[in-house]
């Protein structure tokens, strides 16, 4: 994919909504010191160009029950089934999009295939997801877990150099 061109201008009015994603295109022109037409034209070419991915509220997991963030590494069967089939990535990637404890689930180098981050109540919770979704799972030879134990540093916003 291609990397686009940002000017000042575009960085900081990118980082001016990765802070505050709400706020209308006249305040974002105002604090960029231009006009609303070309802000929002601005903006339009970062949408459109894949730069802006979308806009969202971000919540606070413990406000709404999910207690407890674990880390998990996941690593697979490597060999592939018949011809035809899905491979056992292929199998998992599926899958893990479907289960809404996984927020995250990246493909990795080293031991390990795949990192999730789980968002769950608790404990029991987490337990219940391991073994009645991930472990059984037919793709899935180890897993390996990690607790947050607390939060350190958390935010959405990219740097923009």
């Amino acid at each position: 994919m291609p990397k686009i061109e940002l000017d000042k201008t575009d960085r900081k009015i990118l980082a001016i909504l990765q802070t505050d994603g709400r706020l209308s295109n006249q305040e974002v022109a105002e604090r960029v010191s231009l006009s609303p037409s070309p802000c929002l034209r601005r903006i339009k070419r970062l949408e459109d160009a894949g730069v802006i991915r979308q806009y969202v509220a971000l919540l606070a997991p413990e406000k709404i029950g999910l207690g407890l963030l674990a880390y998990v590494n996941v690593r697979l069967e490597k060999h592939g089934d018949a011809p035809g089939s899905k491979s056992p990535r292929a199998d998992f990637a599926g899958s893990v999009d479907h289960w809404q404890e996984v927020v995250a689930c990246y493909a990795m180098t080293g031991e390990m295939d795949y990192l999730l981050r789980v968002h769950v109540e608790d404990m029991e919770h987490f337990s219940r997801f391991m073994m009645e979704t991930l472990l059984r799972h037919p793709a899935v030879l180890d897993v390996k877990s990690s607790f947050a134990l607390q939060r350190i540093k958390d935010t959405t916003a990219l740097p923009l150099v």
